[in-house]
């Protein structure tokens, strides 16, 4: 396989579609444990639960993930990101993952800005990713840095499936290689080099599709969208109204229930009529035992 540079337009092979342009030699190897390793690499071992792939959409816009937490946990989120298009869609997917700041401060990320990023695809649905040393200037615990290759997974599976690059009925794979080369730990924790997968149980149990962090909506009805990770799921919501200041006060609260069927599984919409103003929607799994706020995601946006 030989990847092409960053600069680079990207062509079709029948047994290959290369992507973008990489690099050089991995630094030192320490030992992984087994639990990491199922974790990172979406082995039987990490925990399960739904995380449906992406379906082909005509937006431009990439899917990218991010870390972030909710009831003591860590969990992986998305966002639909405006991107420059002169690399491939994967590409420029991972670009915006580690080179930019989410939309939502509740989110963040660990990768740093990459000297080099290649991508390429198999004919067999295997993404390979090539990338420098430098994207992993950051100190994680072994915890954190499972999820933040998991964070790369799912956005190269993310971008690859929504821009039609791959046959999504299909598993699909990511290998990671480190300046070309393979066996390099990432982080200090996790040892890259073999195909990875998805791990279900890293994606946010309930998270906020629509309206995306600080975006403008009109006036009158206001779609939201999100998804939750138990189809058929009760959940609960909230509008909170700004009152011009720090204060928030409760404007709306309601119920839904997650979608059941194969189709939309565990998607929800909601349609609100709202005036102009600041709001910020919050949405949980409800406890029916404890009536505790579970897995809450929220996200601030104005009404013009």
């Amino acid at each position: 396989m030989r990847p092409l540079r960053t600069r680079a337009v990207l062509v079709l092979f029948p047994a290959l579609l290369l992507l973008t342009g990489c690099i050089a030699d991995p630094g030192p190897q320490p030992t992984l444990t087994a639990n990491s390793t199922a974790a990172a690499t979406g082995s039987p071992g990490a925990a399960s639960t739904s995380a449906p792939l992406e379906t082909t959409q005509s937006s431009n816009k990439a899917p990218v993930y991010w870390i972030g937490r909710s009831n003591g946990s860590v969990y992986l989120y998305r966002e639909f990101r405006d991107v420059p298009e002169q690399e491939n869609p994967v590409t420029r997917a991972l670009r915006a993952m580690m080179s930019e700041k989410p939309l939502d401060p509740d989110y963040f990320t660990p990768w740093q800005s990459p000297t080099e990023l290649a991508t390429s695809i198999s004919g067999k649905n295997v993404i390979t990713v090539d990338v420098s040393a430098d994207a992993f200037n950051s100190n994680l615990d072994a915890d954190m840095a499972v999820r933040a290759i998991q964070q790369l997974i799912f956005t190269a599976t993310a971008a690859a499936a929504s821009s039609g690059l791959i046959d999504s009925g299909q598993q699909i794979q990511v290998r990671v290689l480190v300046d070309s080369h393979t066996d390099y730990v990432a982080f200090n924790h996790v040892r890259l080099g073999a195909p990875m997968s998805r791990a279900a149980g890293m994606v946010a149990p309930v998270w906020i599709i629509d309206p995306q962090e600080g975006t403008e909506v009109p006036t009158g009805s206001v779609k939201i969208t999100g998804r939750s990770t138990v189809p058929g799921g009760k959940l609960r919501w909230q509008i909170l109204r700004s009152a011009g200041n720090a204060d928030k006060s409760a404007y709306l609260t309601g119920e839904t229930t997650a979608g059941a069927d194969s189709a939309q599984s565990g998607l929800f919409t909601l349609s609100l009529s709202l005036p102009p103003g600041t709001y910020e929607l919050r949405v949980w799994q409800a406890d029916g035992s404890s009536g505790q706020e579970l897995n809450v995601d929220t996200r601030k946006f104005n009404v013009k």
